[in-house]
């Protein structure tokens, strides 16, 4: 059987660096690559072809759920694990509609990696353990109501400037990370105090804290 290519997306190099030599003790896996942001995944898939993708959910510029959504469009051969700190529901929300295939705790990898790439493999998804136990009787216990508030109000491309934001950069700043127009930047920002009814920049950061954007 051949090898099961992958490449890892993480900006932090050292976490990256562990989860690689967890990948590696699987049997027939690859480390195609690394990527230290969600802009370099997608140029680094330019050049390789991987099985899978492993990538963060939050990297600076584009993250792991912006990254998954194009990786989806244009290489729809290719799944995505997404590995993350974060515990709340709303979140595996988004990466699921994003297209990803999995969704793992960091803190799990040690003990859940190699059974969540074997899933995947055989083409399934896989929810991390820690919420899978719960998330059924989740669904089962709420309404169409509070499902909608599971609806991230801003666009995953707003979180991601928003992020941004909350982490002191200016318009200017913001567009030349991401590379696009001040202009852009400032209808997006625009539009997220729009939705959230926020006043002003400190009501935007408070919501980025409150999400766990930052």
């Amino acid at each position: 059987m051949p090898a099961y290519r992958i490449i890892l997306a993480d900006d932090h190099t050292i976490l990256r660096q562990g989860i690689k030599r967890l990948v590696e003790e699987i049997p027939d896996m690859e480390v195609l690559a690394e990527a230290q942001n969600g802009a370099e995944l997608l140029d680094l898939m330019r050049v390789h072809t991987p099985d899978l993708v492993i990538a963060d959910i939050s990297m600076p510029g584009i993250g792991g759920i912006d990254a998954a959504r194009e990786i989806r469009r244009l290489y729809p051969e290719v799944k995505v694990l997404i590995l993350t700190m974060h515990k709340r529901i709303e979140y595996l929300h988004h990466v699921l509609a994003a297209g990803a295939h999995g969704y793992l705790l960091k803190e799990d990898s040690n003990d859940e990696l190699a059974h969540a790439i074997d899933t995947i493999r055989r083409g399934r998804r896989y929810i991390t353990q820690r919420l899978a136990e719960n998330i059924s009787d989740y669904i089962s216990q709420i309404g169409a109501d509070d499902m909608a508030l599971l609806r991230e109000p801003i666009t995953v491309r707003e979180q991601g400037i928003l992020k941004l934001i909350a982490e002191g950069n200016c318009s200017r700043e913001i567009a030349g990370i991401l590379g696009i127009s001040v202009r852009t930047v400032q209808n997006h920002r625009a539009n997220m105090m729009q939705k959230l009814g926020a006043k002003k920049t400190a009501d935007l950061i408070k919501y980025a804290v409150d999400k766990s954007y930052v």
